[in-house]
C-alpha cells in the first residue's frame, strides 16, 4: 500500500490516532549501540551558490568545505517551501506543507502530538534533541526535548490573505529592512546563533560514548537578514561581490506572483549601492556562520564521538540577493528554492562525492531515519538516500517538489523538478486571471531566464510534469490553492488546540 492509498484508506485524522503505542513497531532490530548519532545542522536563508564547495571562489566558507571534502555534496537539493516555518515544518513531519497545512509563518501542525522524526528515532532508541531555532510555536516541540535555552516563542494564528491580482500599485521608497545592512558585532541573528553555539558545545562536551545514540537538530538563524556581520566580515568582500544579472525586460515579464512578492515586500527600485552592500554583507555573515559551524566540528572531534556520527548541513530556503529583482526567499527560483546539502558521515564513505540529480528535505528525512535504524509512517513522503549514497550506480528519482501559499501573493503555487527541466504552476488568483506557468531548462538556462512553458513544442512536456506534481502531492495545486484560503479564513482556535488530546497513529 502506497501512501495515496493509505490516506484514501483511512484518511489522515484516523491516521493519528494511534502513533504513541505502536511507535515501537517502526523501529528495525538495530542495537542502539550500533547506530549513529546524528546531527542535522539547518540554517536560515543560505543561498546554495554561496559556499566555496559548490563552486564559489569568493566566499571563504572552510568549514563547511572541509564538510564537503569528507563527505557528499549534493548540488540540486530543494526545500519543499521557501519560507522558514512551513519549510521546517514540513522536515519535522516528513510531508509536503499541503498535506499538513504548514501554509505560512503564522502556522503551526494540527497536533503537538503528531508523529514526527522526533519522535520515530525516539521510539527507536534516540534521545532527540533540538538547540536553537524551529520556528515552533511557543507552545510545542513536538517531541524534541530543547537544550540551550528557550528559542522558539512564536504565537500563530493561522490567519492570511491574498493580495488582489490587479493590485500592482508601487509603494514609494524601499523596505526598512534594507536600512538594517550595516556592520556590528551584535544583532538578533548573532546573538541567537551564539547562544546556539554554546549549548552544542556544552552537549558535546557532557556527552559520553556509551550513552544512548542521539538526534541533534541544531537551528541557526544566520545568514537571514538584517544582514548585520562584524565589520572585519563586510570588509574582507568590499567590491568582490557581483551584481546581480537581470536581462533586459526581465521584470516586466516575471510571473504575476513574482510583481507582487516585489511590491509586497517594497523591494522594487532598490538603489545599486544598498544592492552591492547588502550583497557583501550576506557573504560576510556566510563566513561568520560557517566559523559557527567550525566551533561544533571541533568540538565534535574533540569529544571523541565523531566518527560514529552523521554530520548533514543544509537549509531551510535560499536567499535571492537582488537576483530577479527580489529580496529574501518566497518564489521558485533557485535562489531561494535551492539549497545547500552535505551528508558527512566517515565511518561509512569516505572521501569526496558529489550528487548532482534533484533531491529534496523530505529525502533528507527519509535518510535520517534509515541511517537511525527505524521506519516511517507509510503517508510520509520523500525516499531514502541511502543506497544512492552507498552506490552512485543505485539510481535515483531526480525529482523534488516545492510549494508556496504564504503572503504578499495573489495565489499559490507549485514547482516539481524533473531531471534538467523545472516546472512552476501557479494557480488562478481569481475567476478573471487564468493560471500561469513556467518552464525552464536548467541545463541550457541555469539562471531562469527563458521561460519556455508558452512554446508549443513544450505541451507535451508541461502536462507530463503537471501531472507528475499532482501525483507527487496528492491533489491538483488549484484544489490546495482553495483549501489554503479556506484555512486562512478560519485561523486558530488556540484554546481548542491546545486542549487537544495526545493522539496515536496506526502505521
Amino acid at each position: 500500500m502506497n501512501r495515496r492509498e493509505f490516506l484514501a484508506g483511512i484518511g489522515a485524522g484516523v491516521a493519528s490516532m494511534a502513533f504513541a503505542g505502536c511507535t515501537t513497531a517502526l523501529a528495525k532490530k538495530t542495537p542502539g549501540k550500533d547506530r549513529p548519532n546524528i546531527i542535522v545542522i539547518m540554517s536560515d536563508e543560505h543561498n546554495a551558490s554561496v559556499i566555496g564547495c559548490y563552486g564559489n571562489s569568493i566566499v571563504r566558507t572552510p568549514n563547511l568545505d572541509r564538510l564537503a571534502a569528507g563527505g557528499t555534496t549534493f548540488e540540486s537539493c530543494y526545500c519543499n517551501s521557501p519560507l522558514c516555518v512551513p519549510s521546517r515544518l514540513s522536515f519535522t513531519t516528513g510531508k509536503y506543507i499541503s498535506r499538513v497545512g504548514a501554509w505560512s509563518n503564522d502556522c503551526w501542525l494540527d497536533s503537538n502530538d503528531v508523529p514526527s522524526l522526533p519522535r520515530i528515532l525516539t521510539a527507536a532508541g534516540y534521545d532527540s534533541y533540538l538547540c536553537g531555532k524551529m520556528h515552533y510555536d511557543k507552545t510545542r516541540r513536538y517531541g524534541f526535548t530543547e537544550i540551550g535555552g528557550n528559542m522558539n516563542n512564536n504565537f500563530k494564528t493561522g490567519k492570511g490573505r491574498r493580495r488582489k491580482a490587479d493590485d500592482l500599485t508601487p509603494k514609494p521608497g524601499i523596505s526598512s529592512r534594507f536600512k538594517k545592512f550595516y556592520p556590528a558585532n551584535e544583532s538578533g541573528v548573532l546573538n541567537h546563533d551564539r547562544k546556539v553555539t554554546a549549548g552544542v558545545l556544552d552537549f558535546l562536551k557532557n556527552r559520553k560514548a556509551d550513552d544512548k545514540p542521539f538526534f541533534l537538530f541544531t537551528g541557526y538563524l544566520a545568514p537571514h537578514f538584517p544582514l548585520i556581520v562584524p565589520q572585519k566580515y563586510w570588509d574582507k568582500y568590499k567590491g568582490k561581490v557581483p551584481m546581480p544579472v537581470i536581462p533586459r525586460g526581465h521584470l516586466e515579464n516575471l510571473p504575476l506572483n513574482y510583481k507582487h512578492l516585489r511590491i509586497g515586500f517594497n523591494n522594487e527600485d532598490v538603489p545599486d549601492d544598498i544592492v552591492r552592500k547588502g550583497r557583501e554583507l550576506y557573504y560576510g555573515l556566510t563566513e561568520w556562520l560557517d566559523n559557527e559551524v567550525g566551533k561544533v566540528l571541533k568540538a565534535l572531534d574533540q569529544s571523541g564521538l565523531g566518527e560514529n556520527t552523521v554530520v548533514i548541513y543544509t537549509a531551510d530556503h535560499g536567499e535571492n540577493m537582488g537576483e530577479h529583482g527580489l529580496w529574501w526567499k518566497n518564489c521558485l527560483y533557485d535562489t531561494a528554492a535551492r539549497v545547500p546539502l552535505i551528508i558527512n558521515h566517515p565511518a561509512r564513505w569516505k572521501g569526496t562525492r558529489r550528487r548532482s540529480e534533484a533531491c529534496s528535505l523530505v529525502d533528507v528525512v527519509q535518510t535520517v531515519a534509515d541511517l537511525g535504524g527505524t521506519r516511517t509512517p507509510t503517508d510520509w513522503d520523500g525516499d531514502s538516500m541511502v543506497a544512492w549514497l552507498d552506490d552512485y550506480k543505485a539510481g535515483w528519482k531526480d525529482m523534488a517538489v516545492s510549494e508556496y501559499y504564504a503572503h504578499y501573493i495573489a495565489s499559490g503555487y507549485a514547482m516539481i523538478r524533473m531531471g534538467r527541466y523545472k516546472y512552476v504552476y501557479h494557480t488562478r488568483p481569481d475567476d478573471s486571471h487564468g493560471p500561469e506557468r513556467e518552464l525552464y531548462d536548467l541545463k541550457n538556462d541555469p539562471g531562469e531566464f527563458n521561460n519556455l512553458a508558452k512554446d508549443p513544442a513544450r505541451a507535451d512536456r508541461i502536462k507530463m510534469m503537471h501531472a507528475a506534481l499532482v501525483d507527487e502531492v496528492g491533489e491538483d495545486p488549484e484544489k490546495t490553492e482553495k483549501r489554503c484560503r479556506a484555512d486562512y479564513a478560519k485561523g486558530y482556535d488556540r484554546n481548542r488546540n491546545n486542549k487537544k488530546k495526545a493522539t496515536k497513529t496506526k502505521v
